[in-house]
This record gives C-alpha cells, structure tokens and sequence, in this order.
C-alpha cells in the first residue's frame, strides 16, 4: 500500500487526503489479512478474507492500514483491561501505569502514541470517546447509521456509532467526510442527509447557542469540572451564547440504554456464552450472565424510554444548537497488578466513565471529545459537544475552537515520532 501511494504522490495523482496516511481499525472490524478476534482468544482462527466498508473505504482512499487494534474483550467494559493471551492490557501512552479506557483502547493508545494518526473504533456505550479522553486525542462518535458498520460484529445494533480516533479535529474531519456516506449493505443509514463541513472554519462561534445542564455537567470530579467551565467561557468569548436546558430523565436514560445494550450483546453472543464460556474473560462473562436477568418486558420499557428522551431532544435542540458536557467524569484509572492477570470489574467506576457518553448512544446523536488540559497527575481531561441528529458539522467547528482553548499539548512519555 505504501509503495503504491508513493507512486501516486510522484505522478501527482493522489486518491484524498488520506493518501499515505497510516491508519489502524479496531479489531470489532474485518480487515484482510488479519485474525478478526473482537478482543476474544477463541473468534477468527483464521485470517480475514473481506473488508468491512470502513476498511474497504480507507483502502479506496490510499490510506496505508499498518493492522488491527487492541480492544477490550466483546466491547463489554470502558478500561480496556484485556487479559485474554492474545491482546494484554494496552497502556496510557502519558501513564504507562493507567488505563487507555475502552473498548477501543488499542485505537486510542496508538494514535496517543503517535504510531498513527488516525485510528477506527466503534461506540455503542462511550467505546470512542472514553479511551479517546482518557488518551488526550480526538474522538468522534456519528449519527447512528452515519458511517457503515458493515462487516463489523453486530454486538449491538441499536446504540453502536462508527467514528475516528484523531490526532485534531481537523484530521477527525477528514475522515469523517470520507467514510460518511450510505452504504447498501447497511440499512440504518441509507436516508441520512449528505454529509457537509459546512462553517466549520467560520472565525468565531457568534449564533450558536450552547446548551448546558449545570447539574448534569457538574456531575464529575473537582479538577475536570474546574477546566471544562473555563472551556464553556471560551467558548463564550468567541460569541457563542450559553442557554441553561434541563436533560429530563437522565438516570432513566442510564438505566434504559444499560438494558438496551446489554440485552441485545447478549442475544447476539448467546451462542458464545454457551460454547466458548470458559474461554471468555471473568467481566465479559459477569456482564453477560448479568444481561441474561433482564427480561423481554424491560427490553420494551427501555425502547419506550428511548421514544421519550429522543422527543425530548427534538425539544431542546429546537432552542440550541448542541449540549456541552465533559467528556469523562475522571481522568483515567490505575492499573493494579491483579488487573494484569484477572481483569478488572469496577461498577462504580465503569457507570462513573459512561455517564455523559449514554444519551448520545441511547438515542443515537453525535458527540466529539476533544482534550482541553491534563490533571496535576498529568493525565488527560477532555471536553464534549453533542448535537442533534446529522449535524457532525457544528461539532467540528466548535472542536476546532476548543483546540485553540488549551494551551498547550503535553507528550505522552511514550510517544514514536514516525517521521523522524
């Protein structure tokens, strides 16, 4: 691939932007010639022998993909702790000894790293935007149904999002209008409106209107929330106006988008749960033997929730223009030593890490983390912006202001410059 894209850049005849650019995928997606294994010891024994449409889209535009990413096994956990013999616990390339986050903690570690600068992950509870965060990168979850998750493993077909993992937001924004678009073999996002990057590069943020749920957003601990309300007055002072809006129901939404998820994981990997259950790791089989309590009744009461809480936003977003909140609640956590050989299953923790990442699942809006500073520990802090449905745009022009916001961007301690 490279040699092939060397060729084109000699004859000046590039495919896109991402001619050339190294790019990794999340082991959720099929790429040839690599083992599909979904972060599993016991799935793609065999290498793969078709692209998923991310892949196949990359291919197409030039980009040079160098493999598959690490990622917390079956999607089912938000540190990335990945205990199985063939993936081992990434690392947070600014504290070796922290967690990346998950699920796709392999992507997030390796652009943070600076092996790649653009890396593919999915998002069905926070899975880009969590390791995204706690790695200080960009992270983009899209409409549901915006970019194809043909030839991904269906583990959840109504909450998960495909989205980059990017160095900036401009990168973020190059991807995204290259692998937005309807895909055939992938019914939930044929009707979607053309994807545009309209005013994304306007100079300030005058018109826009911000909506904030103090008591929601202050849900989070004293030093993020200390930076992300500076965030907020910058955003201000580029002409940006604040509007107070209540998310109705959030612990409904919580407790909603838990069943939904878990409910639908486990009806597809039931067969799994059977066969290969001594193969899987202890959280994944905790959190699958949890989801096999809920019943048909409460899958339906979830659905119902959803119904109310998407007509709520269709509300709100009628009085502005996206919803702020931090993008974690916490900087990333520690690595103990019985993680490394048992996994980790933290409730508190993992409930702590999805708890402004859900609605944009559960009913299916965009959201965009971007890195505003570090914590005295030095660890990343990360701000989001969600918007209503198909409107990526207004989040990457104001993500692109949030990058101006911080001051300055710290080197992981393990950092690969690639073009030195």
């Amino acid at each position: 691939m490279a040699e092939a894209s060397t060729v084109r850049y000699r004859n000046k005849c590039t495919l896109s932007y991402l001619d050339g650019i190294p790019v990794c995928l999340k082991e959720e997606f099929k790429v040839v010639p690599y083992h599909h294994r979904v972060g599993t010891a016991y799935l793609g024994t065999e290498p793969e022998t078709e692209d998923a449409t991310v892949a196949k889209k990359l291919r197409e535009a030039g980009a040079i993909i160098i493999g598959v990413s690490n990622m917390h096994e079956l999607g089912t956990g938000t540190t990335g702790c990945n205990p199985n013999r063939y993936h081992k616990i990434p690392r947070n390339p600014y504290k070796p000894n922290h967690f990346t986050g998950g699920s796709s903690s392999g992507s997030a570690a390796a652009v943070a790293a600076g092996l790649c600068p653009v890396a593919i992950g999915t998002d069905g509870g926070g899975s880009v935007r969590i390791p995204a965060s706690f790695c200080g990168v960009v992270g983009l979850k899209g409409t549901f149904g915006r970019i194809s998750s043909q030839g991904s493993l269906p583990l959840s077909y109504s909450t998960v999002s495909v989205g980059p993992i990017c160095t900036s937001v401009a990168d973020a924004a190059i991807v995204y209008s290259i692998l937005a678009e309807p895909d055939p073999l992938y019914p939930y996002g044929l009707k979607q409106p053309k994807a545009t990057l309209s005013d994304m590069c306007a100079p300030d943020l005058k018109g826009l209107k911000l909506g904030v749920d103090w008591t929601f957003f202050k849900a989070c601990d004293a030093e993020v929330l200390s930076i992300c309300e500076k965030a907020v007055e910058h955003l201000q002072s580029l002409g940006a106006s604040v509007v107070e809006v209540s998310l109705p129901e959030m612990e409904e939404v919580r407790v909603a988008h838990v069943i939904c998820i878990l409910s639908e994981m486990r009806d597809f990997l039931q067969p799994d749960f059977n066969k290969h259950f001594q193969e899987m790791n202890l959280d994944t089989r905790a959190n699958l033997a949890l989801a096999s309590q809920f019943t048909a009744l409460d899958y339906i009461t979830a659905n119902r929730q959803r119904t109310r809480s998407m007509r709520f936003l269709r509300e709100i977003f009628t009085t502005v223009n996206c919803i702020l909140t931090p993008g974690v609640a916490s900087t990333a956590p520690r690595i103990y030593e019985s993680d490394l050989l048992t996994g980790s299953s933290d409730l508190s923790f993992t409930v702590q890490s999805m708890r402004f990442m859900q609605l944009g699942n559960f009913t299916g809006i965009p959201g965009l983390v971007v890195p505003i500073g570090y914590s005295t520990a030095g660890l990343p802090i990360s701000f989001q912006v969600m918007a209503k449905w198909w409107d990526e745009a207004v989040l990457l022009r104001i993500g692109l202001k949030l990058e101006q916001f911080r001051y300055q961007t710290k080197k992981p301690s393990i950092y690969y410059d690639v073009l030195a």
